[in-house]
C-alpha cells in the first residue's frame, strides 16, 4: 500500500530556514527523505546549516537570497527549478519581530515586518507558483501564527501582516487549486527560538504561557515538522485553504 504520507525525494524550498524554526521543519523534511533547499538572507549562516545537515547524510542545498526582493527571488526560483530541480513543496517560513507600542511604533518598523512577514510570501509564492501552474501540482505551506487570530500589546505590526497571511492563504487556494496547487497554513503557538527568546527569559511571560497552554509548556520548532510534512503529503490531498494551529491547545480553552 502507498505511504499516504510520504514525502520522499520531493524538492522542498523553506524560507527563512537556516535557523529556528525553518530549520526544524527543513530537517523534517530531509529526515523523511526530501531534497531540501536551506534559505537564508545571510549566505554565512545558510552554509553552515547545511554543513550540520550534510553531516547527518541529509540531502540538503543552500540558497542565499532576499525574500523582499522581486528579482533576487525571480532569479534565484529559476535557478533551483533549472539545478536543483522542480520545487514540489515551498515553505513560506521567513519573517521577522519589530516590537513597539502601536502609538510609537514608526512606519520603518511597520512596513519592516509587513514586507518580510506578508509581502515576501506573494512574491517567493507568485514566483515559484509559475511554474507549478505549468506542471499542475504544487503544495505551498504558509507558516502563519497564533497572532492571526488574537493580538498581544507591540507587535500590531506582526498581528496585521500574520492576519493578511491568513487571508493570503485563503486566496492562493481559491485561485490556484484549478491548476491542482493546495496552499495551506501552520499556525506556531508560543515556539522557543530566537524570536520569542526575550518572552520566554521573561518569568512573568513564560509563567502566564504555562499557565495557558494546556500543555503546560512552551512548544519546540521540531513541534511543527510533522503538520508539514502532513500538509505537503497526499494524506492531505483534499485539504486547502486552511491553517492547521500548532498551539498545545491554547486556542481550545479561554
Amino acid at each position: 500500500m502507498k505511504d499516504l504520507f510520504s514525502v520522499k525525494d520531493k524538492t522542498v524550498l523553506v524560507t527563512g530556514s537556516s535557523r529556528g524554526i525553518g530549520y526544524s521543519i527543513a530537517r523534517g523534511f530531509a529526515a523523511a527523505g526530501s531534497v531540501v533547499l536551506i534559505n537564508g538572507t545571510s549566505g554565512e549562516s545558510v552554509k553552515k546549516a547545511v554543513k550540520q545537515l550534510l553531516s547527518e547524510g541529509l540531502r540538503v542545498h543552500g540558497i542565499a537570497f532576499d525574500v523582499t526582493n522581486p528579482a533576487e527571488v525571480e532569479k534565484n526560483i529559476e535557478k533551483i527549478e533549472n539545478s536543483v530541480g522542480p520545487v514540489d513543496v515551498l515553505v513560506n517560513n521567513a519573517g521577522i519581530h519589530r516590537r513597539a507600542p502601536l502609538e510609537d511604533m514608526t512606519m520603518e518598523e511597520w512596513n519592516k515586518v509587513v514586507e518580510a512577514d506578508l509581502t515576501s510570501v506573494f512574491i517567493v509564492s507568485k514566483a515559484v507558483a509559475k511554474y507549478m501552474i505549468t506542471r499542475r501540482a504544487g503544495r505551498i505551506i504558509n507558516i502563519t501564527s497564533l497572532n492571526a487570530e488574537a493580538a498581544r500589546p507591540t507587535i500590531a505590526n506582526y498581528c496585521a501582516a500574520k492576519g493578511g497571511l491568513k487571508m493570503l492563504t485563503k486566496s492562493m487556494a481559491t485561485e490556484w487549486g484549478k491548476y491542482n496547487i493546495l496552499t495551506n497554513a501552520i499556525g506556531p503557538g508560543y515556539i522557543l527560538t530566537d524570536l520569542t527568546k526575550p518572552l520566554s527569559d521573561d518569568p512573568s511571560f513564560d509563567a502566564w504561557v504555562k499557565s495557558e497552554v494546556p500543555l503546560q509548556r512552551w512548544g519546540q520548532p521540531e513541534d511543527l515538522a510533522g503538520a508539514a510534512i502532513f500538509l505537503a503529503s497526499e494524506a492531505s490531498k483534499y485539504i486547502n485553504g486552511h491553517t492547521i494551529y500548532v498551539d498545545g491547545g491554547w486556542q481550545a480553552c479561554l
